[in-house]
């Protein structure tokens, strides 16, 4: 994991307390909460803002072990602790395993500190032996088993070794832990990949090309992503390379009908409208007026003007739509399992039974939605997840069920991305082994 250096102490780790009690303590998302929190302290220097950011989430990635390490030292088992205990504990025990920039003493004083501001004075010493004992132990210590080790659940960790080779499933559980790369897609219908790489350097950030995609940069240095002219302009999107896979899994020809399922934030859709030369129309729906008015914000900076945003129940059929498109992307609710190492959370907040869930609302909108594709015309099935239910098991229900034939994608990723399922029309990207995040795609043509 990357070390971190200190920032200006304890204003940054109250904030980032403060991020993990609405997290941990009160349910919130982490990926959300941590946004307003950054957004609200606008004001605070780069390297407050990244240790805020570094402590939160990787009290988040670590905390199966962390709760572990903490049950192991602490009288006081973690699931009796005072939220604010708890949470105060959890990331004091992050800083010390992971954070070496940070001397240990410097953490069990700040986390004294904080104690005592939020009156917990009477616990000064309890926290502070914790701490101090974890300090001395931590080079001695040993992990039971890999559900530890990589803090992931155990029905999680048997899951994949079910289905994946071990070293495949250690690699995932690795990458989840590692500090994930900023990736931007270029939008080279509004400007060069030379001015957008000038546009970017000026302005401080480091812009590192893409082995895999023209289209892709990956971004270093940034603070503020909004304040980038090249944001602005609309000219680059964040994007995963994983998830721009979508568009050219699809192959929109220019003047398609494409309709966008559960399109919000929008990125994919960007992404066939920039394919498409800005001719035809791209239709991007979803649920509420809150999803779409982030699809339109993005439409609005992008400045496409063959893109428009809807509010749509996928679950409800749309008469109006029937055998409409040419292409229709069905990105759907997933349980989000490739993208553990954005947002650490999910892993303790997926369940067996939400995935069982999932796969069935993921049947119910296939079994509405496939009736607005044209004969001859293609839809695209994909989550960002890794799980076969969701995943190959609903690819292989959908062809058996309906009026469509997978379609072979070989080659239409260039030559970095292969594999022998392609010519069946899916792919299952992993972290860790594959660039970029978990991500599964289906293509299938309408017979």
């Amino acid at each position: 994991m990357t070390k971190e250096k200190a920032g200006k102490g304890i204003h940054a780790r109250e904030l980032a307390l403060n991020i993990l009690l609405e997290i941990l303590e009160r349910g919130g998302l982490s990926h959300v909460v941590l946004s307003q929190a950054l957004g609200k302290y606008q004001y605070l220097e780069k390297q407050e803002r990244a240790l805020i950011t570094r402590i939160t989430e990787g009290t988040l990635e670590y905390l199966i072990q962390i709760d572990y390490v903490l049950n192991r030292y602490s009288v006081t088992k973690v699931s009796k602790m005072k939220p604010f205990i708890r949470t105060l504990l959890r990331m004091s025990v992050y800083q010390i395993l992971y954070l070496d920039r940070i001397p240990d003493s410097a953490v069990c004083n700040e986390a004294v500190k904080l104690a005592e501001k939020r009156h917990f004075q009477g616990l000064k010493g309890f926290i502070n032996g914790v701490l101090r004992t974890v300090s001395r132990e931590k080079e001695h210590m040993v992990f039971p088993d890999d559900s530890v080790r990589y803090s992931v659940p155990l029905w999680l960790l048997e899951m994949w070794k079910a289905v994946y080779p071990r070293d495949t499933v250690e690699a995932m559980l690795s990458s989840f832990l590692e500090e994930r790369r900023l990736f931007v897609r270029c939008n080279l219908g509004r400007a060069s990949r030379e001015e957008i790489r000038e546009s970017l350097e000026s302005q401080g950030v480091g812009v590192k090309d893409s082995e895999y995609s023209q289209a892709v940069f990956c971004l270093e240095g940034i603070n503020y992503l909004e304040a980038l002219e090249a944001f602005q302009k609309g000219w680059i999107q964040v994007q995963d390379f994983s998830s721009s896979l979508v568009a050219l899994a699809a192959a929109p020809r220019e003047g398609d009908y494409c309709i966008d399922v559960c399109g919000a934030p929008g990125g994919k859709s960007l992404h066939v409208a920039d394919l498409m030369k800005g001719t035809g129309t791209v239709e991007v729906r979803d649920v509420s007026a809150r999803k779409t008015a982030l699809i339109e914000e993005n439409i609005k900076r992008s400045g496409f003007a063959n893109m428009k945003a809807v509010v749509m129940d996928a679950l409800v059929f749309d008469e109006a739509s029937f055998e409409k498109a040419d292409v229709l992307i069905a990105d759907l609710p997933c349980s989000g399992l490739g993208i553990i190492g954005r947002k650490p959370d999910i892993k303790y907040r997926m369940t067996p039974k939400g995935i069982e869930e999932l796969a069935g609302l993921q049947r119910e909108i296939l079994s509405v939605v496939w009736q607005y594709v044209k004969p001859g015309g293609t839809l695209v099935y994909s989550t960002c997840t890794i799980s076969r239910k969701e995943n190959e098991e609903n690819a292989a229900w959908f062809a058996e069920n309906y009026p469509f034939r997978p379609v072979n994608i070989e080659g239409r990723f260039g030559n970095h991305i292969q594999s022998e399922t392609m010519k069946g029309g899916t792919l299952q990207l992993l972290p860790g082994i594959d660039p970029g995040d978990g991500f599964f795609l289906a293509v299938f043509e309408r017979i």
